[in-house]
């Protein structure tokens, strides 16, 4: 019996019966199971299965079944069986036309299969009279990865060059001649690049293909121009030992799903996209482009610094300098392979299968996740799930806690923070879809239930969801106990996905009593917090944010041993709400408040125009080990990536010399003096995405879309093609004649504009706590000019 990691799954129709496919990545090489007489099942109310036979009664390879299971209204169901994929779509589709309602019709049977034996990412293959199986197993797989990038004209009608990257493996394969470099590969013509590119990655034969947008542009590319060459693009795997006989290599399929997102199916490989792996492993930055990111990660970037004409100069290198293009195409690669190892990408997702049962290039898939865990347990209770969204969705229910913050210049602000809120209010207040079914049925134990919001009542004893959520916060202790960040970052992020899908009419167990008991009872919390707080510890509460509230401890406070301080209160407020929770619900408390911050100073800003707090936004100086300080920002303008960084640097300098009390006028008048004289023009340039199409901008133009159209009239004019598409960054600048774009700035600088609109915001966001105002200021420099 062989074991594996399950790196790739498929299923298709295939002599009259469903095959699913499994690609494993064993010791001995990727081995491809093959699983076969499965049926596709989804579940009906009993009371609808006479008009659901009649109005399948035209079809065969279907039937009904009836199950001791119920729906969580209490009501028996039945299972309908397809032995083929094509029957299992039609029959959903008529019956739903029908009106009958469905229950988990939308899990693929390549999906189920794995989900309904806990098989998560390790398997163990098992040979049977009858055919194979898989069974759960621990592996820990040793992918071949391979980074990919080509290189093509302005308009990608034709591939320049295929970079390669991998242990073991640096190849340009050229389209024309090359350099007689060993790592070089020269090829006659478009179609001869396309088939050596082919042979060289099947020899390699990767488990996983990385890349920078690999799907969306460079798979796509290559997809398209393998047509226009009369090749199929055939880069993946056709079976292993006796799997291949009579198999002919399948060609890569390429193509966009109806949420607008690129997807690559190729046999027996994965596709990871850098950018969407970044994204899902919680990563953020400020631009995802990949000189950037690299800079931010690796320090070092592109192998061309020409940013503004990188375009252009690839071209000249081609016609020029082949020896210098090549390397440019290949350093792309590295820099692609180099932020997966740097940031644990491909160990975070392995984790997060294990976890979840995800597969390795699923986006986003909290939903999926949600359904891996929770619906075996579910069934074996003797339930299904409902349809989807069919749970209460009329009531009013708000976000996370804000509390209205009292504006101010402070001196030592504590933050106290609840280590995963929601997680814990799941926990300790037993709320669950089953729990919830369980705890409105007529005959419930008075003793069992546990109340919740707008009417919602959760059973103690019958729940599933607080026990995964116990065994997810001890694993991830266990993690964090091991040093295991990548598993530690994708319980946390599964963790707080079972709160997120309970809120989403994605969410087949959506239902706003659920979201609602878990989000009112997370604003009951923290206003008791910050009650016991001011009232039994005599301190002031000056704001609170969905799990944190900021206690500001006195302009006078000694600052002796404040950390250690900070730490003795949150373990009176645990004690405390421990106590509480056990008088008043004879429940045992997960809710677990810890000392997250000590600010020497801290600023919560005004809204502009008003003398009222802010939310979300502040910033402060704050306490590091061994008399270190750390300048902070949140929701302000250095953290928004819209401020130029002009306003982002002179915010960050303001701030840093009010904090430490030195002198900033001298500050205010050099930028200024810096700007009207030109020097700062590099930093006035605006960044904005496009959220919806170009042409779709036309009663509201904003600046950046009246600086994009300008480029893209003059793009059409040379006959480029568009150069933004929906999502791409806007870097242009205000002048005297309204916004340009960056790459076609014709006219003076508006240096007024940025004054008005850039730097007064930033400094009369702290000036007026110490008695200034930027104007008073800033005006006998203005007047020089």
């Amino acid at each position: 019996m062989a074991s594996g990691f399950v790196l790739a799954r498929q299923q298709r129709d295939r002599n009259d019966q469903i095959e699913l496919s499994y690609w494993l990545s064993t010791a001995e090489g990727p081995r491809l199971v093959e699983i076969h007489g499965e049926e596709a099942v989804f579940f009906l109310r009993a009371d609808d299965r006479d008009r659901a036979a009649e109005l399948l009664s035209d079809l065969s390879g279907w039937r009904l079944r009836e199950l001791a299971l119920k729906d969580l209204s209490q009501q028996p169901v039945c299972a309908l069986y397809c032995r083929s994929l094509a029957l299992w779509r039609q029959s959903i589709e008529r019956l739903q036309q029908a009106g009958i309602g469905l229950m988990e019709e939308d899990i693929r049977p390549v999906d189920r299969y794995l989900m309904e034996r806990f098989v998560q990412a390790g398997a163990r293959l098992i040979q049977r009279p009858d055919g194979a199986a898989l069974k759960p197993a621990e592996y820990t797989p040793a992918f071949r990865i391979l980074s990919i990038d080509i290189e093509t004209t302005m308009r990608a009608d034709r591939v320049l060059s295929v970079a390669l990257q991998g242990p073991g493996l640096e190849r340009v394969l050229i389209n024309g001649q090359g350099p007689a470099e060993p790592w070089i590969e020269s090829c006659v013509g478009e179609r001869q690049l396309l088939e050596r590119s082919m042979a060289v990655i099947n020899e390699y034969d990767p488990d996983i293909l990385i890349g920078w947008n690999v799907i969306g542009f460079d798979l796509r590319v290559l997809e398209a121009r393998a047509r226009a060459c009369g090749l199929s693009l055939t880069i993946g795997r056709i079976g292993t030992g006796g799997d291949n006989k009579g198999r002919e290599p399948q060609p890569i399929l390429v193509d966009r799903a109806q949420n607008g997102r690129w997807f690559a199916r190729i046999p027996g490989r994965v596709v990871l996209d850098g950018i969407d792996t970044l994204k899902g492993a919680t990563w953020r930055f400020e631009r995802y482009g990949l000189d950037f990111v690299a800079h931010e990660l690796l320090g070092r970037g592109k192998a061309i610094d020409k940013v503004d004409d990188r375009g252009a100069e690839i071209q000249r290198l081609y016609a020029e300098d082949r020896l210098a293009f090549a390397h440019y195409n290949l350093e792309d690669c590295r820099l692609v392979s180099e932020i997966f190892e740097h940031a644990g990408l491909i160990e975070y997702l392995i984790e997060r299968a294990r976890l979840t049962g995800l597969p390795l290039d699923k986006v986003g898939g909290s939903q999926q996740a949600f359904d891996n865990l929770y619906l075996p347990a579910l069934h074996r209770q003797g339930y299904v799930a409902p349809r989807y969204a069919s749970g209460r969705s009329d009531l009013t229910i708000p976000g996370g806690f804000v509390m209205d913050s009292r504006p101010g210049l402070y001196r030592h602000i504590l933050v106290l923070d609840f280590k995963s809120l929601y997680p814990s209010i799941i926990r300790t207040f037993k709320i669950d879809p089953l729990g919830l079914a369980q705890g409105l049925i007529d005959d419930a134990e008075p003793d069992d239930l546990v109340p919740g919001f707008h009417g919602a009542i959760f059973s103690r004893s019958r729940n599933l969801l607080p026990g995964i959520i116990e065994q997810l916060w001890q694993a991830r202790d266990r993690a964090k106990a091991e040093g295991n960040a990548p598993l530690s970052q994708a319980i946390k992020i599964q963790m707080n996905a079972c709160y997120g899908v309970l809120g989403s009419k994605i969410c087949r167990f959506f239902d706003q009593r659920l979201s609602g008991s878990i989000t009112l009872r997370g604003h009951q919390i923290l206003n008791q917090t910050a009650e016991r707080i001011e009232q039994h510890h005599g301190h002031r509460v000056i704001y609170g944010d969905t799990d944190s509230v900021f206690v500001w401890l006195g302009d006078d406070w000694p600052d002796q041993n404040t950390a250690e301080y900070g730490e003795q209160l949150a373990q009176a407020l645990n004690a405390w709400w421990t106590q509480k929770l056990a008088q008043e619900f004879e429940l045992d408390s997960a809710l677990e408040l810890q000392f997250e911050a000590h600010y020497e100073r801290f600023l919560m800003p005004t809204m502009r125009h008003s003398d009222k707090g802010t939310k979300k936004r502040y910033a402060g100086l704050k306490r590091k080990g061994k008399g270190a300080t750390e300048l902070v920002f949140r929701g302000l303008e250095s953290v928004r990536t819209d401020w130029t960084a002009l306003a982002r640097e002179f915010q960050r300098e303001l701030y840093e010399r009010i904090f430490h009390g030195r002198s900033y006028r001298e500050l205010i008048d050099r930028t200024i003096n810096r700007l009207q004289a030109g020097e700062c023009d590099n930093e006035l340039v605006y960044r904005r995405r496009l959220r919806q199409p170009l042409d779709a901008y036309i009663h509201n133009q904003p600046p950046h879309a009246r600086a994009a159209r300008l480029l893209e009239t003059e793009r059409r004019k040379q006959g480029l093609p568009p150069a933004y598409a929906i999502g791409d960054s806007v870097r242009y600048l205000i002048t005297v004649n309204g916004p340009e774009p960056l790459e076609l700035l014709r006219s003076p600088i508006d240096y007024q504009h940025y004054i008005d609109k850039q730097l007064l915001p930033v400094a009369d966001s702290i000036l007026p706590f110490i008695g200034e105002r930027f104007e008073t200021l800033a005006a006998p420099q203005i007047g020089l000019f």
